[in-house]
């Protein structure tokens, strides 16, 4: 009888564990993707496409080759309606940098363009008259188990 008891005990367990596995989730959490929105304004395309491939190219490359960054892609929207962006500037990331991670990145970034914080600002302004960021999204990668 007693044996009865352990084999019904451990099946109703083995049974009520079934559900948890199958519940199990099929994918995992993969990396980070930023899509920023970006407005071309006209007569400007050449010369924003300038300062990307220039600018922009250089330094994602830099993060790529530092490990801060997985890729990035420049895409050209190829039928752009009204109200949406001309280019977007992807990158992947494998995950989240600390506050602190991000600010001994950017202090990497600034030495290596010879700029500080305020002249970066400034660029970025200046390069109002080539381009609007119409902000970006983030996305997360999603991959199987």
């Amino acid at each position: 009888m007693r044996k009865l008891i352990i084999t019904l005990a451990a099946m109703a367990s083995a049974i009520t564990a079934m559900p948890a596995m199958a519940q199990e989730s099929s994918y995992k959490l993969g990396p980070l993707w930023t899509a920023a929105r970006i407005d071309v304004e006209d007569g400007q395309y050449e010369n924003y496409m300038d300062w990307l491939m220039k600018t922009w190219a250089s330094n994602q490359a830099f993060a790529k080759s530092q490990g801060w960054i997985l890729d990035y892609y420049i895409l050209d929207n190829m039928n752009a309606r009204d109200g949406e962006a001309d280019l977007i500037l992807i990158t992947r990331y494998a995950d989240f940098p600390s506050v602190a991670e991000i600010d001994r990145r950017n202090a990497v970034i600034n030495k290596r363009m010879s700029q500080d914080d305020h002249s970066a600002d400034v660029a970025s302004g200046q390069r109002l008259k080539m381009r609007r960021q119409m902000g970006s999204t983030m996305y997360r990668e999603l991959q199987a188990k």
